[in-house]
């Protein structure tokens, strides 16, 4: 089950993965500044997973599926950096680079919240967070009926996390289609579960 693969502390890895999107365009200025992102190296093997997630789906997933938005991404960006010129051509690459870099820090957090056994995955959470669980949903099984229901919702593909409110320090679902990506206010770090 994908919360019983939980890493429980993932807010330093989230930080590191936004860390690697660049800033493209500076407000009010057509002034460039790009840097490519990179398919980030699994901290364990495909396997380590198992029987959990087979590791061929995770090679599949992190080599192929991942490693298209990294490349999608750069190229749109680079092409964003051709059309300095071009305001239109900018404004109609803006739906890849959001897709894109969306799918890349997504999958990046992704990555970074799972855990093999030996590196304490496959454990229910434990401290803070399973106490926030419990105040919150009452077990790890009401989440997973709370994460079901959410992931229902989303049309086509996107994702759920679980994440902390900076300002009330509860937790919430929160979902977002396809790679769409935010921070909304009050909300920090998107930890859990991929449909």
């Amino acid at each position: 089950m994908a919360s019983m693969l939980l890493r429980p502390s993932s807010t330093r890895s989230a930080l590191r993965t936004l860390s690697c999107i660049p800033r493209l365009v500076k407000p009010a200025s057509t002034t460039f500044i790009r840097s490519k992102v990179t398919l980030p190296d699994l901290p364990y093997d495909y396997g380590a997973l198992e029987p959990s997630i087979s590791g061929k789906i995770m090679e599949l997933h992190h080599s192929k599926h991942h490693n298209t938005y990294v490349t999608s991404y750069n190229a749109a960006t680079e092409k964003l950096a051709a059309a300095s010129n071009s305001p239109a051509v900018q404004i109609s690459l803006q739906p890849l680079i959001n897709f894109h870099g969306g799918g890349h820090i997504n999958h990046s957090l992704f990555w970074e919240n799972l855990a093999p056994r030996s590196a304490g995955g496959g454990e229910p959470p434990s401290g803070k967070l399973s106490e926030a669980i419990q105040q919150t949903y009452g077990s790890v099984e009401g989440l997973q009926k709370v994460f079901g229901q959410k992931l229902a919702g989303i049309q086509g593909s996107g994702w759920a996390w679980l994440v902390k409110d900076t300002e009330t320090g509860g937790i919430g679902v929160k979902t977002y289609a396809v790679s769409a990506f935010s921070f909304e206010k009050g909300f920090r770090g998107p930890k859990l579960s991929r449909r």
